[in-house]
């Protein structure tokens, strides 16, 4: 397991080197941390020399031949759309009622068939308070759809998860983003082999991400443009459109992405994960047909939930052609193969001996994803 650092190591190595997304997963664990309008800052220094606050974070001394032997009881092995069982369309059910959702629905159907059948007894989802992303529990399985829909924006839903812990809940539902799926992936493995520190995840449904946009930098940018408080819901088409689509009380507002894109996080750009490969399942745009999900399950849980949530009619599910899954997965190993660069040039990977890394990877794998890498 990798080693276990403390506050001060988490802000020197995340925050000072602009790598925090804003997660969640350090946020509600003790005073120290705090999110405010989508950026987590240190209140104060903390003595201890390990916390949960680093073992958790997505972005410092993540072992990921660690994490998928914990996962998935194999070696990491950088497949594009890492370990899966199946890929497959999806959409809601004709038990699901309509909501605000994003494609085809799959992600609420699956929670709220999730809450409805007692498979969990609470929901980490993520809202917004006008354009601001933040936490929120759901328990109500008729709750899920209100929450559906893109935030495109690093949120701190794993504070809910955080909350959730401290109020007892024991069968926690989490949705998130590959980084959000990272660092509860290191949240359920108990670092510091604590009772008390017991993360009890139920289901954890990943969500597919190329990348995520700086909350304050974002609200700056539409607020002068139009009252961000009449924003209903927000929708990047898939190619050529090469746009954001805001749906706003008085009507429909695009944005060219040439505009978006500067606002993206430093970090985005070393994540080699495009689909949420800690996930039970993940969920994605299928791009090629309007309404529907592309859905990934990767593991035996996630395997049953889609069956039990396809019987009981919360959702629908197809075969998805096989150059469709291939297009997807030459995406995903691009991604890995942009971000693998990155984290080169940066020197964030396997750093020296004695010196602490973002990411580490044994060098037979960096070598897949780079067979022509760069010297470092």
């Amino acid at each position: 397991m990798a080693q276990v650092y403390g506050s001060n190591e988490l802000f020197e190595d995340v925050h000072q080197r602009e790598l925090c997304i804003g997660c969640g997963a350090c946020v509600d664990l003790c005073p120290y941390f705090k999110n405010y309008r989508g950026k987590t800052s240190r209140l104060f220094a903390c003595t201890l020399t390990q916390g949960r606050c680093y073992a958790y974070c997505p972005k410092a001394e993540v072992d990921l031949n660690d994490l998928f032997q914990d996962r998935f009881q194999c070696d990491y092995e950088a497949l594009p759309m890492g370990v899966h069982r199946s890929v497959v369309a999806a959409r809601a059910g004709r038990r699901m009622t309509e909501g605000p959702f994003q494609g085809g629905g799959t992600v609420s159907a699956l929670m709220a068939f999730a809450l409805e059948s007692g498979l969990v007894d609470v929901a980490a989802l993520t809202d917004r308070e006008g354009l601001v992303p933040h936490a929120c529990l759901v328990t109500d399985a008729r709750e899920v759809a209100r929450h559906g829909g893109a935030k495109f924006m690093a949120a701190p839903t794993l504070a809910g998860v955080n909350q959730a812990v401290r109020q007892g809940y024991r069968r926690i539902g989490v949705v998130g983003t590959p980084c959000q799926m990272m660092a509860l992936a290191q949240m359920r493995r108990n670092p510091l082999g604590k009772p008390e520190h017991n993360v009890p995840v139920g289901l954890a449904i990943g969500l597919f991400c190329n990348w995520a946009l700086d909350t304050r930098q974002l609200i700056d940018l539409l607020a002068a443009r139009l009252n961000v408080n009449t924003i209903r819901a927000m929708d990047i088409p898939p190619p050529p459109a090469n746009v954001m689509v805001l749906e706003t009380d008085q009507g429909t507002e695009t944005i060219s992405l040439s505009e978006i894109k500067p606002l993206i996080p430093h970090t985005c750009f070393i994540c080699l994960d495009m689909t949420a490969e800690l996930a039970d399942v993940s969920v994605g745009m299928y791009e090629a047909r309007s309404r529907w999900n592309t859905l990934i399950v990767r593991t035996e849980a996630g395997d049953a939930l889609v069956a039990d949530a396809v019987g009981a009619g919360y959702l629908e599910t197809a075969a998805m052609p096989a150059e469709d899954v291939d297009h997807l997965s030459r995406a995903s190993a691009a991604k890995k193969a942009r971000s693998m660069r990155m984290l080169l040039q940066r020197q964030l990977l396997n750093s020296a001996e004695g010196q602490r890394a973002a990411l580490r990877l044994p060098e037979a794998v960096v070598d897949r994803i780079l067979p022509s890498k760069p010297t470092r």
